[in-house]
């Protein structure tokens, strides 16, 4: 007979039993982990920028022509300048507490922007111990990072800031590849690390090829892509892949559950679908471009800018459409058959037509010079009887690439509230014969070309011959 106490815990059990309460959990009756929130499923910034603007002075610049990076002119004028920020702009400032400057003669324009580069990747001396700009191991390499890639002490960047007044610039992967990684947008300072360089809250680009490097470089290898029709196969397979990926981790920050496996290439491509990252897109021809953003459309993203772009004059209503824009060279052509149907009126055309259009570089000597090729399409647009104004080209080199690169808002013109980054010209910047005076950097006296101790020189060349000149 059993005791009373096995009855009670039998009948205990028998309870339990109908009405579940003391079955024992599976993994599968697990509570579902929550959602963390869309787009907070991983660290999308784990290299943040640790920029510090160096130590300035109120400064006021006066009886200087004004060009101010969007479009106006003031002559006669005067900038004012404290804390790192642009103050004022107009003809009559007055300012007890600031270093006044006499331009007499001279002209001011906002810092000059490349938006594209490959400073620091491949840096000077350009041997191949410094060529970090290419991941040419496979036609998709979205996994990359060209930060990882710079040299803080490439002696390009005091170069670019001393003969050229370059105060940003956006670093890019090589074009082998279809897909050569994400580029990163920079301050030209000297820093010990890139990411004291790294531009403040800027957003990452990314860039792609198409045309003739992808299809050489693996035709050559024996191996996908070796035509144009291959280019664009292995983009719509990836991206098509991309899209699934994104699919999984927008349903697991929204609804939770197990969070899908990271693949670094494809947080990239997920990047660039959401928006966050923007499209910088090395292509020559006109029907190529055409085709990509027909592919951009089918995919889900958006193209920021073509780069190069020779044949961009050809397509210039459908690119005003698409809302892309196009960066490109002054005179750069012929050297391969792609960029061979050039006219020097590009740049110049696509204003016209209202479609953005910028100067850019890819070189570390003509980034040295992009006020000169600036000049080179102004007096191109105007033999052929283009109407186009000096502080309308600026532009070009102004709120052009800062739009592009997503600082609108800080940089790229001379407005109250927005970064002091600012240039002295000894003359016309439109003239071969002009260069920096001075450049400064968020109102940081940077580089003064009547100061031999203000003349930039990078780690690399300390104690080297010729150390201190003006490179």
């Amino acid at each position: 007979m059993r005791s009373a106490i096995t009855i009670l815990a039998a009948a205990s059990l028998a309870g339990c039993a109908a009405n579940g309460a003391g079955e024992p959990k599976t993994a599968s009756a697990s509570p579902k982990a929550a959602a963390p929130g869309k787009g907070k499923g991983f660290d999308h910034n784990p290299y943040p920028s640790t920029y510090r603007a160096y130590p300035g002075q109120p400064t006021l610049i006066t009886n200087v022509t004004i060009l101010d990076g969007e479009g106006g002119r003031i002559d006669n004028g005067a900038v004012l300048f404290r804390d790192g920020k642009i103050v004022e702009v107009g003809q009559q400032i007055a300012a007890a507490d600031a270093q006044v400057i006499d331009g007499q003669g001279k002209w001011v324009t906002p810092g000059i922007i490349d938006v594209h580069s490959h400073l620091g990747d491949y840096p000077s001396p350009g041997v191949q111990a410094h060529s970090d700009g290419n991941e040419a191991t496979s036609p998709i390499t979205a996994e990359v990072w060209a930060e990882h890639s710079v040299w803080p002490q490439d002696p390009g960047f005091s170069r670019a800031l001393a003969n050229g007044g370059v105060t940003t610039l956006q670093i890019l992967p090589g074009s082998a590849n279809l897909m050569g990684g994400r580029s990163v947008t920079l301050k030209n300072v000297y820093a010990r690390t890139m990411q004291g360089m790294k531009f403040p809250d800027a957003p990452y680009g990314f860039k792609m090829a198409c045309g003739e490097n992808p299809k050489r470089v693996y035709g050559g290898k024996g191996r996908a892509p070796s035509t144009r029709m291959g280019n664009v196969a292995v983009n719509r397979a990836t991206w098509a892949k991309a899209a699934e990926y994104a699919r999984k981790w927008d349903k697991y920050e929204t609804s939770g559950g197990d969070a899908p496996t990271r693949d670094i290439q494809l947080d990239t491509l997920r990047g660039v679908m959401a928006g966050e990252i923007l499209v910088h897109n090395h292509c020559y021809r006109a029907d190529e471009m055409a085709i990509v953003m027909d592919m951009a459309k089918e995919f889900g993203y958006k193209v920021t800018a073509f780069h190069h772009a020779v044949e961009s004059y050809k397509i210039a209503d459908l690119l005003k459409a698409n809302g892309a824009c196009s960066a490109v060279w002054a005179d750069w052509y012929g050297f391969k058959m792609e960029s061979y149907d050039a006219v020097t009126e590009n740049l110049a055309i696509l204003e016209n037509e209202g479609a953005c259009a910028m100067i850019h570089s890819d070189d570390a000597n003509g980034i040295q010079r992009l006020n000169q090729e600036v000049a080179k399409v102004w007096h191109a647009a105007r033999r052929a009887g283009m109407d186009i104004s000096k502080e309308r080209a600026w532009r070009w080199l102004g709120i052009g690439p800062a739009a592009a690169l997503g600082v609108a808002d800080k940089t790229g013109s001379l407005k109250p509230g927005k970064m002091a980054d600012v240039v002295l010209w000894n003359g016309d910047p439109f003239s071969v014969y002009t260069r920096p005076e001075r450049v400064w950097i968020d109102g940081a006296l940077m580089y003064d070309a009547n100061n031999p101790k203000m003349r930039p020189v990078s780690d690399f060349e300390l104690g080297q011959p010729g150390e201190g000149d003006t490179k």
